[in-house]
């Protein structure tokens, strides 16, 4: 084993990978987090700049700032509400197209952030490397922004903003259902 330390670690690169794709998957498995983070992204799009830009990289950098809370296994309360209040607050901001402030959009998208970061930094699986679990969330987290600014430059067309308003809605009311399944008693 001495003559050949590369056997001894055949099972990091694994660990990584596997890190990797738990992360690049939770954010896609998750229907809130999936919507919330596609909402960012329609959000900032129907903001536009310089919010289409600033909205899709507060989320992810804000994200990581959670995750490494919930690894060190710092307490925060109500991280599920605060992850279901994010599609609503998210979804009811395109419904409304409501137009915050710059630095209103970002505390906002910032603040639910950290929310969803804590939920992946916990739910970390105890095998993975944190790493390349992070780089796997941000990673799917930034396509699912992706994937909300294509869908948000829709308003571009003649019928586009009330598509837009409408999804929005919907967003909102999956994000109401998605809350009161979790504070009501199962």
């Amino acid at each position: 084993m001495a003559a050949v330390p590369g056997v001894a670690l055949a099972h990091q690169g694994v660990a990584a990978a596997g890190g990797f794709l738990s992360g690049f998957m939770h954010p896609l498995a998750g229907v809130d987090h999936l919507l919330a983070m596609v909402a960012v992204g329609i959000w900032g799009a129907f903001l536009g700049a310089p919010l289409i830009y600033l909205l899709p990289v507060t989320f992810p950098l804000m994200m990581v700032v959670g995750a490494i809370l919930g690894i060190a296994g710092i307490d925060l309360p109500l991280i599920e509400a605060g992850v279901a209040l994010s599609v609503v607050a998210l979804g009811a901001a395109i419904a409304g197209a409501w137009r915050a402030p710059v630095a209103l959009a970002v505390a906002i998208v910032a603040f639910f952030a950290v929310f969803h970061g804590f939920a992946h930094g916990k739910e970390l699986p105890d095998a993975a490397d944190p790493a390349a679990y992070a780089a796997g969330f941000v990673l799917a987290t930034g396509g699912l922004h992706l994937c909300g600014i294509a869908l948000g430059l829709v308003r571009r067309l003649s019928f586009g903003a009330p598509l837009l308003r409408g999804a929005g809605v919907l967003i909102a009311a999956l994000g109401i259902w998605i809350l009161l399944s979790r504070v009501s008693p199962a």
